[in-house]
């Protein structure tokens, strides 16, 4: 097994398992991932991040929460739908030919520092 198909496996394994514990995975740990430690281009990795994404990664989680009935399905619908239109809105913005890979890192760095500082200090 080559040492990239072994990075990649060990991304999507962090993103699942912090998926499954917070409810994140694809833009706060695969895209960086790709990023910083596999040196993909920023819009590459997004674009590898949600073509992960596509099948129902997320179903033994949910299952497990449902069970244990920590879950709404009826928001988890609603979310689904802004999702959609979301990640089609945000894709068509981010693959403009005047938005640059450093562009959209800065973004991201800009709106994970803001959802760091709003954890740390409740701002």
């Amino acid at each position: 097994m080559s040492n990239l198909v072994i990075q990649m496996f060990s991304i999507g394994l962090l993103a699942g398992l912090t998926g499954g514990m917070f409810g994140i995975g694809g833009g706060a740990i695969m895209v960086p991932a790709m990023v910083l430690l596999v040196g993909l281009d920023q819009k590459y990795a997004t674009g590898t991040s949600i073509a992960a994404q596509i099948l129902p990664i997320g179903i033994l989680g949910a299952i497990v929460y449902y069970r244990h009935g920590n879950m709404n399905i009826k928001y988890a619908g609603i979310i689904a739908a802004g999702l959609i239109l979301g990640n089609l809105f945000g894709a068509l913005f981010a693959n403009q030919p005047f938005i640059t890979s450093e562009i959209i890192k800065k973004l991201y760095g800009i709106f994970l520092l803001l959802l760091g500082l709003r954890y740390l200090l409740g701002v």
